[in-house]
């Protein structure tokens, strides 16, 4: 014992006492897991997001960045994943995005105008769907994204209302001398319907118009309950119903009418109505 507790108080080899004390190679290495697995294990992603995650930098252990699958990770690490940035500078971007979708619409290469671009959600969903150019109009100052400010692809017309915007306006941006080929709008505080002949106007002849319709702006005040949700199945049905039967009369074909994927913010469910101008603008 009096060797065994010399080589124990010098290096703790040999030391039967201490044998036991010492933690075995493979008990550590049960405590380590593969990155990978314990991304999945401590859900803090699915097995498919790994990858993307992983490449965009979004994973840190103990703080650091991590972009190797393989590493090991000790169970007392700590694992994050950043969130994903956002892929429009509005929620605005996803709900057109939806809308798009639904309808089939393809935007690549056409000349658009966005009316109520405000931060300018559906401005950069319109160019990232290969949109050639954007013709940004809002009444607000300062609200357009700066990524969308310093864009060459965008015309930012601020302080100005859709409805002071002429044909002969539009005639003079480069490649809108007939019009704009897509209109899109989310307008608030006013009657999408009541514009509607204004906005299909702006529209080449064979160009679509694609405009949000948010029920609390088209129904009437008696159908809007105080805190201005319209909870109403009939009366958001009047509103779409609205809209459409506007831009008909302003000579338009209605193609089709979706909810939008998103609320509103205020909770509101809104839509979208897709109609197209005729070749022919006699019709």
């Amino acid at each position: 014992m009096r060797w065994a507790n010399r080589r124990c108080a010098l290096r703790h080899d040999g030391c039967e006492l201490c044998r036991d004390r010492r933690p075995a190679v493979g008990f550590l290495m049960a405590q380590r897991r593969i990155l990978r697995d314990e991304l999945v294990r401590r859900r803090l992603l699915d097995g498919t997001d790994v990858d993307a995650a992983l490449a965009a930098n979004r994973v840190r252990v103990n703080g650091a960045v991590v972009t190797n699958p393989s590493s090991l990770v000790a169970a007392g690490d700590s694992v994050a994943v950043a969130d994903e940035p956002p892929r429009y500078v509005s929620r605005g971007g996803l709900k057109l995005e939806g809308a798009l979708e639904d309808f089939g619409l393809d935007v690549a290469h056409r000349r658009c105008i966005d009316a109520g671009s405000s931060t300018g959600g559906f401005t950069d969903c319109l160019l990232q769907h290969g949109a050639s150019h954007v013709v940004a109009v809002d009444v607000g100052r300062a609200q357009l994204h700066n990524r969308l400010v310093t864009d060459a692809r965008v015309t930012s017309w601020e302080s100005r209302n859709i409805l002071d915007v002429t044909v002969a306006d539009i005639a003079v941006v480069e490649g809108y001398k007939n019009g704009a080929d897509v209109l899109v709008a989310d307008l608030s505080f006013t009657s999408s319907a009541r514009l509607a002949g204004h906005l299909a106007a702006l529209v080449a002849p064979g160009g679509s118009v694609v405009v949000m319709v948010k029920p609390q702006f088209e129904a009437e005040r008696a159908d809007v309950p105080a805190g201005g949700v319209v909870r109403d199945p009939e009366v958001q049905d009047r509103a779409v119903r609205a809209v459409s039967d506007a831009l008909r009369v302003a000579g338009c074909d209605v193609l089709g009418s979706v909810e939008s994927r998103l609320p509103g913010g205020d909770g509101n469910r809104e839509f979208f109505v897709w109609a197209s101008r005729p070749t022919d603008r006699t019709q």
